[in-house]
C-alpha cells in the first residue's frame, strides 16, 4: 500500500511513486531508480554498445567453450518479446546453435504456446520443454495465497528460475542466454512488491501451508545460483540484448513481419495467472502496480513519453469482464469456492518478514555484486 506516513509524491521523471515506501527524490523530484539508471547502468549499456565487435567475439568465445557439444548455448523462451528477439540474435547474429528451453506451469495462454512454436520452427531451433507436475504445482500456488503475501508468481517465477540452470547443468550446457537487458529493464518492482526468489521462504510457506511434498518441483538457491553453479560447474550466464541496439517497439514490430509473433496486452499477460495477478490481485489487495515499473523502464528507454505512461496508468490494467473470467477460472483451476478464493483475496496483508526469509544474505550478496560491477541494477 502506499505509505500513509509521507506525503504521496511520483517522480518528475518517470512514473514510480510513494506507492514503493522506499523510494526517495532528489531536490529536482526525480527518483533515485532513475538518478541510479543515468548514473551506473546507462554509461555501462552505452559503453557495450559502443563496441560493434562485442557480440562478435561473445559468439566465437561461446562456440570455443562448447566445441564438441551438440548445443552452444541454452535459451529459457516464454514467447514474450525478449526471449523471442534473443532466439534470432543467438542464430541468425550470432550463428549459435542454442537449445530453447521451456516451462509448462499449467497457465500458459495459447498466445505463448504458439509464439514459441513460431519462432523455433521459423528457426530451425531444437527445443525441451519441462512440464511441472501440476499437483505440486497447485500445492505450492494454495499455500501461497494462504500465506497471504503479495508474491503470488513466485512458484511459477521460481520453477523457471530454478528449471532453467538445473536442466543447463544436467544437459552438460555451461552457457545460458538471458533475455534479461540492463537498459529497458533497469527499474524492477521493489522487494515489498515482489520479492526475490527466496527458497527459504518458500519452503517455509509450503511447510506451513502446503499438503504434499515437493519432489519433483524445480528449486534452486541463491548460493546454488550465484556460486555453485558458476564456480564449480562452470555455467557462464550472457545478455546478448546488452549488446544490440534494442528499442523494443521496433523489435515487437520486427517478430511480427518475420516469424507472425503476437504481442500481448501487456508485459507478463502471456499467463493467465499473472494476468490475473498482475492486472488484479496485486492493486487490488495490495495497491501495487508494476505498470509502473514496466512504463517507467519504458521512458528512460526512450519508447514512451511519460505523458503516455501517466495515460495508460489512468486505464485499468484489463478488460474488467476478463478479470472477473479468470478470477473464476483460477478458484476453479486450485480447486476454490468463488467464497473461499474471496476470503483470501479479503485476508490480512502479510509480507516476507513474517516468514523465514534470507533476505539479510540476499542483501549482502547484492552488495558485493554491485560493488564487483557484476549487478548494477538497483534493489530495494
Amino acid at each position: 500500500m502506499n505509505d500513509t506516513h509521507r506525503p504521496y509524491q511520483r517522480c518528475t521523471n518517470c512514473v514510480m511513486d510513494t506507492s514503493d515506501s522506499a523510494i526517495t527524490f532528489d531536490e529536482h523530484g526525480v527518483c533515485d531508480f532513475c538518478n541510479d539508471f543515468y548514473q551506473n547502468i546507462q554509461p555501462s549499456w552505452q559503453d557495450k554498445l559502443k563496441d560493434p565487435d562485442l557480440l562478435r567475439r561473445t559468439a566465437e568465445q561461446i562456440k570455443a567453450a562448447s566445441k564438441g557439444r551438440k548445443y552452444d548455448c541454452i535459451i529459457g523462451m516464454s514467447g514474450g518479446v525478449d526471449s523471442s528477439y534473443l532466439c534470432y540474435v543467438a542464430k541468425e547474429l550470432m550463428g549459435l546453435n542454442p537449445l530453447v528451453y521451456s516451462v509448462d506451469t499449467g497457465w500458459n495462454l495459447n498466445v505463448a504456446v504458439e509464439n514459441i512454436e513460431r519462432i523455433v520452427k521459423a528457426l530451425d531451433l531444437d527445443m525441451y520443454t519441462e512440464v511441472v507436475d501440476w499437483n505440486e504445482m497447485k500445492d505450492l500456488q494454495l499455500a501461497f495465497f494462504k500465506s497471504q503475501v503479495p508474491y503470488q508468481d513466485m512458484p511459477q517465477d521460481h520453477s523457471i528460475f530454478a528449471g532453467l540452470p538445473n536442466y543447463a547443468v544436467k544437459s552438460g550446457s555451461q552457457n545460458v542466454r538471458t533475455g534479461a537487458n540492463s537498459d529497458p529493464a533497469c527499474i524492477r518492482p521493489p522487494e515489498v512488491w515482489v520479492y526475490l526468489d527466496d527458497l527459504k521462504m518458500i519452503r517455509d510457506i509450503h511447510h506451513k501451508f502446503g499438503t504434499r511434498p515437493l519432489k519433483t518441483f524445480p528449486l534452486c538457491g541463491m548460493v546454488k545460483y550465484r556460486v555453485y553453479y558458476p564456480i564449480f560447474k562452470g555455467m557462464k550466464r550472457v545478455a546478448p540484448l546488452d549488446m544490440v541496439e534494442y528499442n523494443k517497439e521496433k523489435v515487437k514490430l520486427f517478430l511480427q513481419e518475420h516469424f507472425g509473433w503476437q504481442p500481448y496486452e501487456n508485459k507478463h499477460y502471456e499467463n493467465v495467472f499473472t494476468r490475473f495477478y498482475e492486472g488484479y490481485y496485486l492493486p487490488h489487495k495490495f495497491g501495487y502496480d508494476k505498470r509502473k515499473c514496466y512504463f517507467s523502464n519504458e521512458i528512460l528507454a526512450g519508447t514512451m513519453t511519460r505523458e503516455e505512461a501517466l495515460a495508460e496508468l489512468e486505464q485499468p490494467p484489463y478488460d474488467p469482464q476478463q478479470m472477473e473470467e479468470d478470477k473464476a477460472y483460477i478458484a476453479k483451476k486450485l480447486g476454490l469456492t468463488a467464497e473461499e478464493f474471496q476470503t483470501i483475496i479479503d485476508g490480512e496483508n502479510k509480507t516476507f518478514r513474517d516468514y523465514r526469509n534470507s533476505w539479510g544474505l540476499i542483501q549482502f550478496g547484492t552488495v558485493v555484486l554491485r560493488a564487483l560491477g557484476v549487478e548494477k541494477k538497483k534493489f530495494r
